[in-house]
């Protein structure tokens, strides 16, 4: 019952790992694309960029020549035959742009005024999905602590509940060491190793289970990815993380086995 509990916090744990790879390079600070049209030169390109650069609303501006946005598509997963076939270069000159605004209402004026700039055909706002993303995968991560926080909390208690009918199965031998002088730290310690080796024994199962869960997964995930040209795979916790959750479970145990052996040691000081 611990690794299967634990499994399920772990396993979305692994998930938006893996979604952080998908993200990582993305800004989440809202930025656009200014897009020229194809038969604007490079000196109307020029001076809109030293326009841009002036305008206090705007904080960085960087040019992309229609050369190197051919070459960073070329180096794009999947694409490179797709350009290779192509007769000559589409893409235009662009200009990548970091208000320095944050209000959305300044934003969307900003963004009314730069569609209205000679020389630009397209405004295009590249962080709005990444931020919707970010959103979601804070949501996600909060949803998966409140869950690992209740699990938690089951989990002392099923300790709790295992360890107390192993008192009482030997409930003559503790009264009997306490009658001879047993101290309560001797009585504690072999429930104490009980608690923390089903902990750990249930950590490791969680960690088995998120492991096989991932890699039947990716069976699916790999086909799905082929099919975009990407090689995109759902990763396993990295070591630091495993180990976390292991010790967290040992932990978890710990805490039930002393909770049960201190409430019953109290229950006979009390008779």
């Amino acid at each position: 019952m611990i690794g299967i509990a634990l499994s399920l916090p772990a396993g979305g744990y692994a998930l938006l790992s893996s979604l952080r790879q998908v993200t990582q390079g993305a800004s989440l600070e809202p930025q656009w694309s200014l897009y020229l049209h194809l038969e604007t030169g490079r000196m109307e390109a020029d001076a809109l960029g030293a326009r841009l650069k002036s305008d206090a609303r705007v904080s960085a501006v960087r040019f992309v020549s229609r050369e190197q946005a051919l070459k960073e598509l070329q180096a794009t997963e999947g694409l490179a035959e797709v350009v290779a076939a192509l007769n000559r270069n589409p893409l235009p000159d662009a200009f990548v742009v970091r208000p320095q605004v944050a209000d959305a209402t300044a934003l969307e004026a900003l963004a009314k005024e730069l569609r209205a700039l000679p020389g630009v055909a397209q405004v295009q706002v590249d962080a709005a999905w990444a931020q919707r993303l970010g959103a979601l995968a804070g949501t996600a991560r909060l949803a998966i602590a409140l869950l690992a926080a209740l699990l938690a909390s089951g989990l002392v208690a099923i300790t709790f509940n295992t360890i107390r009918l192993q008192i009482l199965t030997q409930r003559a031998e503790i009264e009997i060491s306490k009658l001879i002088g047993a101290t309560d730290a001797f009585i504690r310690r072999p429930f104490f190793y009980l608690g923390a080796l089903q902990g750990l024994a249930g950590g490791a199962l969680a960690l088995a289970i998120v492991w096989g869960s991932l890699a039947a997964l990716n069976l699916g995930v790999a086909e799905l990815a082929v099919s975009y040209g990407s090689s995109f795979r759902l990763m396993f916790l990295n070591l630091g993380d495993a180990l976390t959750i292991v010790l967290f479970s040992a932990g978890l145990g710990w805490a039930g086995a002393y909770l049960s052996v201190s409430r019953y040691l109290l229950e006979i000081e009390l008779k």
